[in-house]
């Protein structure tokens, strides 16, 4: 049984990460086009409890990922991966901002989001905030996220959430740039970051 439910995770996360590149291949190209700001304005909480809104996304080029608390390992895995790259990228952190949205707002109160993100990095910052605020930002961001139950005899039981796996990432106007996939080559990922801070 264990293998089986691991077989499902496994194939679950290959499909989240194709629909996310193909999405955002999508959005690219239409965003690049367009010259607009990528997502939506919004008004959530970062983790210290204190309104933040898209602007926080303006001024310099931004990282962003989408994931959760209770995620077992691609959303630990990539918040410690993306802390590396900053700080080799951006030893002094001013040039990149980096945000870590939850798609779990029902359990990631900025408090628990504080305590996660400052146990992996104190560069990324936690956003959170109401469940519907968080879930037009999900859907602005052309983002994939979905509720999964555990056991799906007891659908309103324990549950994880199936999301999109990569790190947005937006110039200094807030426009996409391009993303860096989860499990993307280091060297790759790196490359794109000092991409983003070029005059």
């Amino acid at each position: 049984m264990k293998t089986i439910r691991l077989v499902l995770w496994v194939l679950v996360a290959a499909m989240a990460v194709a629909l996310g590149w193909l999405t955002y291949e999508w959005q690219r190209t239409e965003n690049e086009l367009s010259g607009k700001p990528y997502g939506v304005p919004f008004e959530l909480v970062d983790q210290n409890g204190e309104p933040i809104t898209e602007a926080a996304l303006r001024g310099r080029p931004t990282a962003i990922f989408f994931g959760f608390t209770h995620c077992p390992e691609i959303c630990p895995t990539t918040l410690f991966e993306l802390d590396g790259w900053l700080r080799q990228v951006d030893p002094d952190g001013g040039k990149i901002g980096a945000y870590f949205i939850t798609v779990d707002p029902e359990r990631d109160t900025p408090e628990l989001l504080g305590s996660y993100v400052s146990g992996v990095s104190d560069r990324i910052i936690g956003i959170s905030g109401e469940p519907d605020d968080v879930s037009g930002v999900i859907k602005g961001f052309n983002v994939y996220a979905k509720k999964v139950p555990i056991d799906a005899a007891d659908p309103d039981g324990e549950y994880t959430m199936d999301h999109t796996a990569s790190v947005f990432l937006l110039d200094p106007q807030g426009r996409f740039k391009g993303t860096i996939a989860w499990g993307e080559n280091p060297d790759i990922a790196i490359t794109k970051l000092e991409n983003l801070i070029k005059p």
